[in-house]
């Protein structure tokens, strides 16, 4: 909801007599008029909400392959119940878990005053749910080296409860994400888990804040309600502190997701958009609305689907198409292809992943020596350089391919024999039936999800730069946005485009009232 704020000017009769007082009350217009437009919360058209990302895992530290890839399965196990009907996913074991390595979160403020949360950023799920104060089993610290707060309903004055007969509750029912007690009367949620870990809890209302930035020297303070979940327990590796965060933060397609809210109170577009930096330090951008780039290239997503969907057509390993039947690549049931930056590393149905690793292995044989590592299958490096690796183009509908270096799709696991070891990124997916693109693939990208026109689109991008970002849905203009880690975004409102146009508008008069 936008702030007007109305400031009264007294003028006298005289005063239209006398062009100083009504030079003078012009001015407190304009005056008025800049103040209520920094007091906007957000009108939808323009506004884009702004998240800093940070890295959850040193980028300095290495993991053995084998502890990311049984991390990515035990998400898995619990990923994949959603297709067949069961509770909406949430890959809650987020940093939790002992396995988990460069995944990012984020800050969000929830509450009067706000309440700081670290949360994992997840594109796999929907709800955005924090550690309540009166969880049990919750973890009380975290290897990750950032506090653990929990979200405490009392002393937030903009709180409010959902019983059992809201209808937010009916709805979120018959979604199989929530349930009712007639004992406590409040709509709550008990989610478990194929790796035996769970979150129950319920659900709340209260404030989102975030900053509205309209340069890189003005930020603006904004909020809206929103619906979240609130855990009163926890069980199996959420419970663990090694890697532990405060909460998940669920950027799926479904109407409880943050993006859906604030969407559809018009405060922000119905896209979002992300930039994960995989060198250096880590981090990236995370964006509540359109990042631009001419060279983004759009795929549609796979209709009534709860994952992002994507309708992968073909393989190709330097330009030559793989033999692969496209059979294997439809979405039905547990089939498909999905993104989803909760999961590392990436995932390929077996009929797809033996052309392409034997494809690749005959390309680099004469300049690598190919090996096989704890089952996977690797390459030993005399060089520092990979420029003998070919690329791996992944072709999907819409003529949109997305083009993997060899660093989008190996992993440097070490040293052998005075050569560096790096193995292929990609896992058989031998008793399931879904391809899962993961960060391995996703990183050094832009990513925007446009759900408001149903795609996915990707470009290149070193995400330590900035990018642009759309603040109208004609496209037609935009405004830069830096790494935001770094504090050097900047986002520009378009109102300030009108605000322009009025106050020079406003000045004119008074001048022209002035001299006359």
């Amino acid at each position: 909801m936008r702030r007007v704020v109305i400031v009264p000017v007294l003028v006298h009769d005289t005063a239209y007599q006398n062009p100083y007082v009504m030079a003078r009350s012009v001015l407190m217009v304009v005056v008025a008029v800049v103040y209520a437009a920094l007091s906007t919360e957000g009108d939808g058209a323009g506004i884009h909400r702004v998240l800093n990302l940070e890295r959850a895992f040193p980028v300095e530290e290495k993991m053995e392959l084998e502890v990311v890839k049984a991390r990515d399965r035990a998400r898995h196990a619990r990923l994949l119940q959603s297709f067949s009907g069961g509770v909406v996913d949430f890959p809650v074991r987020g940093t939790s878990d002992p396995y988990i390595v460069g995944l990012y979160f984020t800050k969000v403020r929830l509450g009067s005053p706000p309440q700081e949360f670290n949360v994992q950023i997840d594109t796999g799920s929907d709800i955005l749910w924090v550690s309540c104060s009166s969880c049990n089993n919750c973890p009380r610290s975290s290897g990750l080296g950032i506090p653990l707060n929990f979200y405490d309903a009392s002393t937030s004055s903009s709180v409010s409860s959902i019983s059992c007969a809201d209808n937010i509750c009916s709805s979120i029912v018959q979604t199989a994400s929530a349930e009712c007690s007639a004992q406590s009367n409040q709509c709550g949620y008990s989610f478990k888990y194929g790796d035996g870990s769970g979150t129950a809890g319920f659900y709340v209302s209260d404030l989102l804040n975030f900053d509205t930035i309209f340069d890189a020297s003005l930020v603006a303070n904004s909020s809206a309600p929103i619906v979240f979940g609130c855990s009163t327990s926890q069980a199996g590796d959420l419970t663990k502190p090694d890697r532990a965060v405060d909460g998940i933060f669920g950027f799926g397609q479904q109407d409880l997701s943050v993006i859906s809210q604030l969407s559809s109170q018009r405060i922000t577009p119905k896209v979002f958009s992300h930039c994960l930096r995989g060198e250096g330090n880590g981090g990236g951008i995370l964006v509540l609305g359109e990042i631009l780039d001419p060279r983004i290239v759009y795929t549609p997503l796979v209709p009534s689907q709860s994952h992002y969907n994507l309708y992968l057509q073909s393989i190709a390993v330097n330009r030559q198409l793989l033999p692969i039947d496209q059979e294997l690549f439809t979405t039905s049931g547990n089939k498909g292809t999905i993104v989803d930056s909760g999961t590392t590393l990436a995932y390929l149905v077996e009929g797809a992943y033996d052309p392409l690793v034997a494809a690749l292995t005959a390309t680099v044989s004469q300049f690598v020596k190919p090996i096989i590592s704890k089952g996977n299958q690797c390459y030993l490096v005399a060089t520092s350089e990979l420029q003998m690796f070919p690329s791996v183009a992944l072709n999907f509908a819409g003529d949109a391919s997305l083009i993997l270096r060899p660093i989008d799709y190996l992993v440097h696991t070490g040293f052998l024999d005075g050569a560096a070891m790096w193995c292929i990124g990609f896992i058989k997916v031998e008793n399931q039936e879904t391809s899962i693109l993961g960060d391995l693939v996703l990183k050094d990208k832009i990513f925007v999800y446009d759900l408001a026109h149903r795609r996915i689109g990707w470009a290149d991008h070193d995400c330590s730069l900035s990018v642009n970002v759309s603040v109208t849905t004609s496209k037609d203009e935009f405004l830069n946005a830096g790494q935001l880690i770094a504090g050097s975004s900047s986002l520009v409102s378009p109102i300030f485009h009108t605000l322009h146009k009025i106050i020079i508008s406003l000045v004119l008069v008074s001048v022209t009232l002035l001299i006359s």
